[in-house]
C-alpha cells in the first residue's frame, strides 16, 4: 500500500468518529451522548487591575489582520514600535517613551534578555503557537511572577497556546500555509499529544522566506522615481518543543525547549542614486527552560524557574570602507538564570511574596577592544497585597545588586539599589464595575555591553538610567442590555521622569556614551471596547484605543532642543478595529493610526515624518467535517496603499496580501 494512501486514511479516520459511542457493558447496545454546548459571555479588558493591563487573542489577532507579535503590540495603547521596515527588519517596542530596554520581554512567565543590545527584537517570535499577548504598565498581577518582571517599568507578555482535546482524543495535530506578496511563504505544523492522565506534549515547527522586494516611490526635489528594496530577503526556522506534568497534589510543571535561526540581508536607510545594501545578519537562539508551580495549601505557593539560553549573531557587510572590502563580526551570548517565589496569605485579605532571582551573563565577541564581559546579577522583590472589597492596596521592594568581571581594562562599578513601587485600586460603588486606580513605580536599566563596551564609543563609568512612574486611572465596565455582552472604558493618565539617560554624545575626537540626557513624558492612553451578540448567529466586536503623549528634552535650557518633542515619537496615536462574526464568513477590519513626528532632535519642518493610517481586510470561514476543522483566512493589508516610513529613510510595504488555510484534525 502506497504511504499517500496510509497518510489519507489517518486523516479520514481521525475526522470520522468511529468510536465515538462505548457499548454498555450490560445491555450490549450501544448508546449515542447528546452534545452539549457550553457557552460563556465575553469579558472585556482587564478593569479591576490596579495597574493598566491590555491582552490580545489569538482568535482577535487573526480575525483583524495582525501579521506578526510586532504588528499587533502596535495595537496597544501607549506603545511605539520601531520598525526598520520589512518582514526581516528588527523591531523594538517601548513603552510609555521609556525606551525599549525598561520594556521585559517574557515567554510563558520567563523574562527573555539580550544583554549586548538591552532590547527584544520581538520580530523573531511567530504567532503560530501563540495563545495570548498582554502589555502591563508597571508589573503584572501576578505575584508569583519573577523578580526581574517585578523590576521592569512594563511587561510585554507572550503566552503560548496550553494543548487541549476535543472529542475525547489523545492527540491533536494542525497543519497550516500562508502565502502573500513580495514572496512570503509560511508552512507550520503542530503536534499535541496526551500521555496518560498527566502528561501532555506539544511540538511546533514553523519556516518562513519572504524576498521583501516590495516597490516604494522615491521623491527627489521634482523626481519622482519607482523603485524597490533591495538586500530584504529573510529565512527563518522555529522550533519549539514542551512536556506539561499534572502533578499530584495541585503540582504544575512545564518543559519547554526553543530554536530560532535567521538569516536576512539588512537594508539600510535609502540613499540617493545608490540603492546597494549588501549588509547580512546571521541569528541563531536556543533555549530550555524549566517552570515549577506548586500550591501546598490555601496559605502557601512556590514558583520556580530555571533557564539556558544561548545567543549567536553574525554581521557582515561589503564596501570599500572596510578593510579588505570586508567587515565581520561574531557576538556569543550565554545566560544561566534561576529565579524562585514563594507566596503566603497569613490573613484572609494579605498576601506576601518573596521572589529572588540569580542570574550570569556572558559575552564573546570579535568587537576591538572587547574585554569579553561576566555579568553577575541578583534581583529580589518583596511585595505585598492588601484587599478588601472596595480597596486593593499594592506594595513593592526590589532590592539590585550587579558586579561584573573583565578580561582587560577596568570593570564599571558594582550597583546596589532599591526600587520602590505602589498602587492603589479603589472600587467606589459595590454594585457597579468601576474603579479608580493609582501607581508610582520607580525602575532603572543598568548599561549594556555594548553601552559599555562598544568599539570607540563605549563607556565603562556609566551610571543607570533611572526612571520614575506615576499613573492615575478610571476603568468601568458594564452591559446596557441583554444582548450586549460589555461595554469597557478605561482612561490613564501618566507622567515619567527620565533621568542619567544614556545617550551617544560628540566629544573632542569621538562620540561616547554619556549620562546626560533627561526626559519627561506626559500622556493619556484611552481604551473602549464592546461586543454585541445579535440573532441567527451574529456577534459585533469593537476596540478602539487613542494615545495622547507629549515626551519632552528638559536637558539643557540653553539647547535650542530644550522641551522639544523627543525624536519619533508622534504626539497623537491611535488604532481601531471591528469584528463582525458571522454563520457564514467571519470580517474584521483594523485601522492604525500614527500622527506626525520627528526623526532628529530639532523640531523643525525639515525633520517631520508624516504621519499615516494603514488599514487592514480580513475575511475568514471556519468549515467543520465532523472531528475535522478547516479555516480559510484572507488579508488585504495596507488597503489604501499608503507609503510611509516608522523609521525615517526605511520606507514599510505599500498594499499586499495573504492566504492562509489552517487544517486541524
Amino acid at each position: 500500500m502506497c504511504v499517500r494512501c496510509l497518510v489519507v486514511g489517518a486523516v479520514a479516520l481521525s475526522c470520522f468518529d468511529i468510536s465515538a459511542a462505548d457499548s454498555d457493558s450490560i445491555t450490549g447496545k450501544v448508546h449515542q451522548i447528546e452534545e452539549v454546548t457550553v457557552t460563556s459571555r465575553r469579558m472585556p479588558n482587564k478593569v479591576a487591575t490596579a495597574v493598566p493591563v491590555q491582552t490580545l487573542s489569538i482568535e482577535d489577532m487573526n480575525q483583524t489582520g495582525v501579521q506578526s507579535v510586532a504588528d499587533a503590540v502596535r495595537r496597544f495603547a501607549g506603545t511605539n514600535v520601531r520598525d526598520y521596515g520589512g518582514i526581516g527588519g528588527l523591531k523594538t517596542v517601548s513603552v510609555r517613551n521609556m525606551g525599549a530596554a525598561h520594556t521585559a520581554v517574557s515567554y510563558d512567565g520567563a523574562p527573555v534578555s539580550n544583554c549586548q543590545a538591552g532590547q527584544i527584537d520581538i520580530g523573531r517570535f511567530s504567532l503560530d503557537n501563540v495563545g495570548m499577548l498582554s502589555l502591563a504598565v508597571g508589573q503584572t498581577e501576578d505575584m508569583l511572577q519573577s523578580a526581574r518582571l517585578y523590576a521592569s517599568a512594563a511587561v510585554l507578555g507572550i503566552t503560548t497556546e496550553r494543548p487541549h482535546f476535543d472529542w475525547g482524543r489523545n492527540a491533536s495535530f494542525r497543519v497550516k500555509m500562508s502565502g502573500g506578496s513580495f514572496g512570503y511563504v509560511s508552512p507550520s505544523v503542530r503536534w499535541w499529544q496526551k500521555i496518560g492522565s498527566r502528561v501532555t506534549t506539544s511540538l511546533d515547527g514553523t519556516f518562513l522566506r519572504a524576498d521583501g522586494n516590495y516597490p516604494f516611490t522615491l521623491v527627489n526635489g521634482k523626481d519622482v522615481t519607482r523603485e524597490r528594496r533591495n538586500n530584504s530577503a529573510i529565512d527563518s526556522w522555529h522550533g519549539e518543543a514542551n512536556v506539561y506534568y499534572d502533578m499530584p497534589g495541585d503540582g504544575d510543571l512545564q518543559v519547554k525547549g526553543y530554536y530560532f535561526y535567521s538569516r536576512r540581508g539588512l537594508p539600510g536607510a535609502i540613499v540617493l542614486y545608490n540603492p546597494v545594501s549588501t549588509e547580512q545578519l546571521w541569528d541563531k537562539n536556543a533555549f530550555i527552560q524549566a517552570k515549577y508551580r506548586k500550591r501546598f495549601s490555601r496559605r502557601w505557593e512556590l514558583q520556580a524557574q530555571a533557564r539556558y539560553n544561548y545567543g549567536w549573531n553574525k554581521d557582515t557587510e561589503e564596501g570599500p570602507q572596510f578593510t579588505g572590502n570586508h567587515y565581520e563580526a561574531l557576538h556569543k551570548q550565554n545566560e544561566y538564570y534561576m529565579s524562585a517565589t514563594g507566596l503566603y496569605r497569613p490573613l484572609d485579605n494579605v498576601t506576601v511574596a518573596l521572589a529572588q532571582d540569580g542570574v550570569i551573563n556572558t559575552l564573546e565577541s570579535t568587537m576591538v577592544g572587547c574585554p569579553d564581559p561576566t555579568r553577575y546579577t541578583s534581583l529580589t522583590a518583596l511585595s505585598a497585597r492588601w484587599q478588601q472589597s472596595l480597596l486593593t492596596v499594592n506594595g513593592t521592594l526590589v532590592g539590585t545588586y550587579i558586579t561584573e568581571r573583565v578580561k582587560s581594562g577596568d570593570r564599571p562599578a558594582d550597583v546596589k539599589r532599591l526600587a520602590p513601587s505602589l498602587s492603589v485600586s479603589v472600587k467606589p460603588l459595590a454594585d457597579e464595575m468601576l474603579y479608580l486606580r493609582a501607581m508610582y513605580k520607580s525602575t532603572f536599566r543598568v548599561p549594556t555591553f555594548n553601552d559599555l563596551y562598544y568599539d570607540r564609543l563605549g563607556s565603562r563609568v556609566l551610571r543607570p538610567e533611572k526612571a520614575d512612574e506615576f499613573d492615575l486611572g478610571i476603568t468601568w465596565s458594564r452591559s446596557f442590555f441583554p444582548a450586549m455582552d460589555y461595554f469597557s472604558v478605561t482612561v490613564d493618565a501618566y507622567y515619567n521622569d527620565v533621568t542619567d539617560k544614556i545617550v551617544a554624545f560628540p566629544t573632542t575626537y569621538a562620540w561616547r556614551m554619556i549620562n546626560y540626557g533627561k526626559v519627561r513624558v506626559t500622556g493619556l492612553d484611552f481604551t473602549v471596547s464592546t461586543a454585541v451578540s445579535l440573532p441567527k448567529g451574529i456577534n459585533v466586536i469593537l476596540n478602539g484605543s487613542y494615545t495622547w503623549q507629549k515626551a519632552i528634552d528638559v536637558t539643557d535650557k540653553e539647547s535650542r532642543n530644550y522641551k522639544a518633542q523627543l525624536p519619533y515619537t508622534p504626539e497623537h496615536s491611535g488604532n481601531a478595529s471591528a469584528i463582525i462574526e458571522t454563520p457564514w464568513v467571519n470580517v474584521g477590519y483594523s485601522v492604525v493610526a500614527v500622527g506626525m513626528r520627528y526623526y532628529m532632535s530639532e523640531n523643525i519642518k525639515a525633520n517631520e515624518i508624516d504621519g499615516y493610517a494603514e488599514q487592514t481586510l480580513t475575511l475568514s470561514k471556519d468549515l467543520r467535517l465532523n472531528r475535522c476543522e478547516l479555516t480559510l483566512r484572507g488579508e488585504l493589508i495596507n488597503i489604501a496603499d499608503v507609503q510611509y516610513d516608522v523609521i525615517k529613510f526605511y520606507p514599510m510595504p505599500g498594499r499586499s496580501w495573504r492566504l492562509t488555510g489552517i487544517f486541524k484534525f
